[in-house]
């Protein structure tokens, strides 16, 4: 991978959470984002860590730019602030056009609708119809259970060790985004004999 990132598309939640160091994370990703000036791509909300992360990039001069559904936008939860804005019709459409426009992707807290965006694109780069490094940023062990999961899953052979570990995990943005600029993509198959 290139020392410098383009682009990081990043899933999180359209909730603050409860735990305050999740909009303390979704922030210093934000702003870090923009200080190396890797453009942000998002799911295009102004509520929860959506707004949170948007809003910290935009803060320190970032390129922010967002893709929601229709649906979405009528429900007047689009960020109209953003660098850029890309109005889809389906789920589906946002996560393509998040995909293509994302040179890594980033996954903060969040509830089933993070999850589903960041397995999608990290099912992609297993199988090799892109190769696009897969982070999670594990604020205050939320994602603990997942990755006990992903363990799990290694154990029961239902999970390479390489497929598991093609998976980026750390703590924070500052370091988070250094793992990624160094990420090499997986070269096994994805099927265990």
């Amino acid at each position: 991978m290139a020392e410098k990132l383009s682009s990081v598309g990043v899933f999180c939640g359209s909730s603050p959470g409860v735990d305050p160091g999740f909009a303390e994370a979704a922030e210093t990703l934000g702003r870090e984002l923009a200080r190396r000036q890797i453009r942000l791509v998002y799911g295009g909300g102004c509520v929860g860590l959506m707004g949170v992360l948007a809003d910290a990039a935009l803060g320190e001069g970032g390129e922010v730019h967002g893709v929601i559904t229709r649906a979405l936008k009528d429900k007047e939860v689009a960020h109209l602030g953003l660098s850029s804005l890309s109005v889809v019709e389906t789920m589906h459409e946002r996560k393509a056009a998040m995909a293509e426009q994302s040179a890594a992707f980033i996954m903060l807290p969040g509830g089933f609708g993070t999850l589903d965006e960041f397995f999608e694109v990290l099912i992609w780069t297993q199988l090799g119809i892109h190769a696009k490094p897969c982070g999670i940023i594990n604020t205050s062990g939320y994602f603990n259970p997942l990755l006990e999961l992903f363990e799990a899953a290694k154990r029961e052979r239902f999970l390479r060790v390489e497929h598991r570990n093609m998976v980026v995990v750390e703590p924070d943005a500052v370091s988070m985004i250094g793992r990624l600029c160094s990420w090499e993509p997986v070269t096994v198959d994805k099927w265990l004999d």
